[in-house]
């Protein structure tokens, strides 16, 4: 058996959680790898909306387990609200969700280690969601995190020693006034840790790998998107942790020869959140209509998403460094009322054509467009190929030739069964 791996391909808020939901079934095991609770997955069906910030979109679908992977940062203040929202729907996750003793908490002083390190930076800001991620993951590589498992030995003794370091940070070198929110925040973080107390909490890399022995089948759920992994994304615009499928060997502890399919998703059309580059950002009216039209506000933060045409110069990147086998192609139905389409199928950079995605973005690199006729057609009601659009299709053999990746699902709504498998 191996681990599919699902990820987004653009700078996040492509709609993975649905697709997950849509998957599950044919998987046994369904796992985060990454991220934090900046991730906010929304699943849609019986006519109630869900939000998912750090549980795998798995935990909806009977008889699936679902693990938070070693690569996740853990809030457990957010991590509480969660649980307690899901039971209040009747999920009681205790028998079906993990976690991994691997994964590093997110302390109240990352929040305000968060907010300060934006701050001064002014004008300069990545626009962080001032979740506590980065700082999180900071310490992490600074060897100075607390993990989940540690919350079993001397735990108290351990978080005073780092909440000390944090406010000495905070008070001698940010000069940040904390003292009131830390209060509040530490209250709700603790009452969170006992939460976490009650779940299983076990050395996932093992237990996975059991499963993978067992012949399970074990899907790995990214968050954010490719054009965000710290690596590979448009630094320094970017998140705290490897987005792409080589961070699901590292964010479960899964060998790369374990690596099965590879899931990519896109939208049909490109969006972003917070500060950094976005070539085919659109500014007009266009712009505002797909915001409108696709409802691009953030699930997490509810902040507008900047909008754009599909970028296919870092969707081919994307492609390439996350060895994509399948393309998911989600909110088709945002186009339906265009005339015409654009793509960017080149960028322009000191006056020279490129097709290659550069080491950093800029003010100097400038999108060249194809345009392609639109269906001007609701796309919401069809639940068969055979239905779509002819524009539509065109428009899907178009990428498909452009990309050399087949687009195996199509999502014409934000339900459920709003997904058309090719």
């Amino acid at each position: 058996m191996k681990v599919d791996v699902l990820l987004g391909l653009q700078w996040g808020d492509e709609g993975k959680g649905k697709v997950v939901d849509v998957l599950t079934p044919h998987y046994d095991v369904i796992t985060r790898f990454q991220g934090g609770p900046n991730a906010g997955h929304t699943l849609e069906f019986n006519n109630i909306k869900h939000v998912l910030h750090t549980i795998p979109s798995g935990i909806f679908r009977e008889d699936k387990v679902n693990v938070i992977g070693n690569g996740v940062v853990i809030d457990p203040s957010i991590f509480k609200k969660e649980i307690d929202s899901l039971l209040k729907l009747g999920f009681d996750l205790k028998k079906t969700l993990y976690i991994s003793k691997k994964a590093h908490l997110i302390l109240p002083t990352h929040r305000l280690l968060d907010a300060a390190i934006e701050a001064a930076k002014g004008a300069a800001k990545i626009g962080s969601t001032l979740k506590g991620i980065g700082p999180a993951y900071r310490d992490k590589i600074g060897r100075d995190g607390l993990r989940v498992g540690d919350i079993m030995h001397n735990f108290k003794e351990k978080y005073d020693a780092r909440v000390k370091q944090h406010i000495d940070l905070l008070t001698n070198f940010y000069h940040f006034d904390y003292k009131e929110a830390l209060s509040d925040y530490e209250k709700a973080w603790f009452e969170g840790i006992e939460t976490i107390r009650q779940f299983q909490l076990i050395e996932s890399e093992t237990f996975i790998n059991n499963q993978i022995k067992l012949g399970k089948s074990v899907i790995a759920e990214g968050a954010q998107g490719t054009m965000l992994d710290i690596d590979f994304g448009s630094y320094p615009f970017v998140t705290s942790s490897n987005t792409i499928s080589a961070g699901a060997c590292t964010g479960l502890g899964i060998a790369p020869n374990k690596i099965g399919k590879v899931y990519g998703i896109f939208k049909a059309y490109c969006t972003r959140v917070g500060s950094g580059p976005f070539p085919t950002e659109l500014h007009d009216a266009t712009g505002q209509k797909l915001r409108d039209v696709g409802h691009e506000y953030g699930s997490t933060t509810g902040r507008p998403r900047r909008c754009g045409w599909l970028d296919l110069v870092a969707l081919k990147y994307a492609i390439m460094i996350n060895g994509v086998t399948e393309l998911i192609m989600m909110k088709a139905d945002v186009m339906d009322e265009f005339e015409t389409i654009s793509v960017c199928t080149h960028y322009k950079i000191d006056g020279q054509l490129t097709e290659d995605f550069p080491y950093e973005l800029n003010d100097s690199v400038e999108p060249i467009y194809e345009s392609l006729a639109g269906w001007k057609a609701p796309l919401t009601g069809i639940t068969k190929e055979k239905d779509f659009p002819k524009e539509l299709s065109d428009y899907i053999s178009y990428l498909e030739a452009q990309l050399h990746v087949p687009i195996t699902i199509v999502s014409v709504g934000p339900n459920r069964s709003q997904t058309i498998v090719r």
